[in-house]
């Protein structure tokens, strides 16, 4: 059986505060996997479409839909028109409950839509269940 990475968790979020309770609230979980918080959407892509990151994977992205230089569904749309990046489980953890936003999130292929605040036991089993899938199912390089 291969040796598999460990998932590295991707935080797309500009507010600290949110940052800080949605890392304490992993660690909680008994979740430690490294950690990389991107206050803008174009640092984030930035980072993922670097070619050392993007061919590094696995990765985990809790994503926000409102930063302040652009969109997180364009961010989301982004990472799965990605032939590398598509595989990437994404939790869109954000303000906004509208239906109709929920469901484009979930259409372009996010995981997981969480409204902040973030409630603890909601969150830490999202998380769990993601860790439990990600640590059973090894993605194929070619499908």
């Amino acid at each position: 059986m291969p040796h598999q990475q460990p998932v590295t968790i991707i935080m797309v979020e500009d507010d600290e505060g949110h940052a800080r309770l949605i890392e304490k609230n992993i660690r909680r979980a008994g979740v430690y996997n490294e950690l990389r918080t991107f206050t803008s959407g174009t640092a984030a892509l930035e980072h993922l479409f670097s070619e050392a990151v993007r061919n590094a994977g696995p990765f985990l992205v809790l994503l926000d839909l409102n930063l302040p230089d652009m969109n997180g569904v364009d961010i989301l749309a982004k990472l799965k028109s990605d032939e590398k990046l598509k595989r990437a489980p994404v939790v869109v953890l954000t303000t906004t409950d509208d239906r109709r936003e929920v469901q484009r999130c979930y259409d372009l292929g996010a995981n997981v839509y969480i409204t902040k605040p973030v409630e603890y036991e909601s969150f830490s089993q999202a998380i769990r269940q993601l860790g439990l899938f990600l640590s059973v199912i090894q993605v194929p390089e070619a499908l």
